[in-house]
């Protein structure tokens, strides 16, 4: 793509809640595309589903996409000479080209009731045939329209698709796309009440917004001739389009709330990184190109490398473990300062005194190397704040009621009484003269400690934990085996 080119699109989200992970990467790929390409990028809020809208969502859906470091140049809370951003307040503008559509005999009034249009599906289906808007509102005569208009009968406007017609487009994805016109169905262009579909409005804020380039799933390609259908009889020219693949559950079903969370929310309240999960996120249908083996960006190398003809066809499955596994990777390697910042509310009730910033530092940087997410702090604290170690299997108190580890305790607590604080480095200096003294050495001197202190016979470094428990800590946990 030449940079010199005007590029513009847009994310063009419904307010009906949270934001979905498909969602996420639309509005990621289309950020990447317009940065990458030195273009704008648009937020457009489709508010015509007025049965829909939930109070607060577009401040959420800003403020997320914000967080995640999704920008906007043009928007509700941005401005724009292309406004208003949101689609309720631009009804009068839908109006006027639905009537250039219907002077121009492309779109046409309908009155049929819901219990028609129940019973013209019914019999079709007892028919066998697809069910879609059978066309029986073309036969009314202009005096017959007139007359209804008049007497206020409920109606739609209605797209009038030509039939036995091919309708094919070129996407930078998918390719070539051809769709019979026959199995188009008339679509609805305003509603019985006056709010557009999101056919129409979506064509004409395109247009008006003079958007280049339409990124989005790959669910509304379906609709494409529709607007293509639009598009022409207004006399317009078609944007490029691009449809990302599906986002897939492992089983290869299209991700749902059923098996499992979808919405960004969750993700960032239990504790994925922003930086994690754009990464995942972007790598969900696009890759770098062949021969790249790196798999870890930051919002910078991805919108320097990002294109649209490196973003894969077919559906991306969502790997939660994978996404755990970056997730990991990013804490480990995270600035500390900024990453205690992030994992405070997680230390909510552990019992650690966050106010003890130092304290609470050194539990973090020895427990982060077991995180996959933040949300999983209190499971890994309880070793520093039980009164004594809890052991979950009764093998491991062999080691501890085995003559040597009574030899090896006996020492240190002698050792560790001679001092007065205890750090991590005067432990590894204690346990060494442990090991000189009572000539004992390897698992039979590591082992014991650690499941005397922790519980367990793995976990987080052991002169850490020491220094975390304290000294007296320490003496009360050993002195219990000896």
């Amino acid at each position: 793509m030449d940079k010199n080119k005007n590029v513009r699109v847009r994310f063009a989200p419904s307010p009906t809640g949270y934001i979905h992970i498909g969602s996420l990467r639309t509005a990621l790929f289309n950020y990447l595309y317009a940065r990458n390409t030195g273009g704008k990028n648009i937020l457009r809020i489709e508010d015509t589903d007025q049965t829909r809208l939930v109070e607060g969502a577009v401040d959420n859906l800003v403020n997320s996409l914000e967080l995640l470091g999704i920008e906007f140049d043009e928007g509700p809370d941005r401005g724009g000479d292309k406004g208003p951003y949101y689609q309720s307040q631009r009804l009068e503008i839908y109006r006027k080209y639905c009537q250039e559509l219907l002077d121009k005999k492309a779109a046409y009034y309908a009155f049929e009731t819901p219990e028609e249009l129940e019973e013209m599906r019914r019999m079709q289906q007892l028919e066998g045939r697809q069910t879609m808007y059978d066309g029986r509102a073309l036969n009314l005569t202009d005096e017959e329209v007139k007359a209804n208009l008049e007497n206020g009968i409920p109606h739609v406007i209605r797209l009038k698709v030509p039939r036995d017609e091919e309708i094919r487009f070129n996407d930078l994805i998918k390719g070539t796309i051809k769709i019979d016109s026959n199995v188009i169905d008339d679509q609805i262009l305003i509603k019985s009440d006056g709010f557009p579909t999101y056919h129409l409005a979506n064509v004409i804020d395109d247009h008006l917004m003079e958007v280049t380039h339409i990124i989005r799933g790959e669910e509304w390609i379906t609709s494409v001739p529709k607007h293509i259908l639009l598009y022409r009889a207004l006399g317009w020219e078609v944007p490029v389009m691009a449809h990302v693949p599906l986002i897939l559950n492992p089983d290869k079903t299209k991700l749902s709330k059923r098996q499992g969370d979808v919405a960004v929310e969750d993700y960032l309240r239990k504790g994925y990184l922003k930086e994690a999960l754009v990464n995942f996120i972007a790598m969900l249908g696009w890759n770098p190109g062949e021969g790249e083996e790196q798999e870890f960006f930051s919002m910078k190398d991805l919108t320097e490398k990002f294109s649209l003809e490196k973003v894969q066809s077919s559906g991306a499955v969502f790997n939660v473990d994978k996404l755990n596994w970056m997730n990991n990777s990013y804490i480990k390697n995270y600035d500390p300062e900024r990453l205690l910042d992030l994992s405070l509310p997680y230390f909510r009730d552990t019992g650690v005194d966050v106010s003890d910033r130092e304290h609470t530092m050194k539990i973090l940087l020895a427990i982060r190397v077991y995180l996959n997410k933040l949300n999983e702090i209190p499971e890994h604290t309880k070793i520093f704040t039980q009164d004594k170690a809890e052991l979950t299997d009764e093998k491991l108190k062999e080691y501890l009621t085995a003559e040597t580890t009574k030899t090896v305790f006996s020492e240190l607590i002698r050792q560790l009484e001679n001092t007065e604080v205890l750090t991590a480095e005067i432990y590894k200096e204690k346990i060494n003269e442990v090991q000189k003294l009572t000539g004992i050495k390897g698992k039979l001197l590591f082992k014991p400690v650690r499941i005397a202190l922790t519980g367990s016979e793995n976990g987080p470094d052991l002169p850490s934990v020491a220094e975390i428990l304290g000294k007296e800590k320490v003496i009360k946990f050993l002195s219990v085996w000896t």
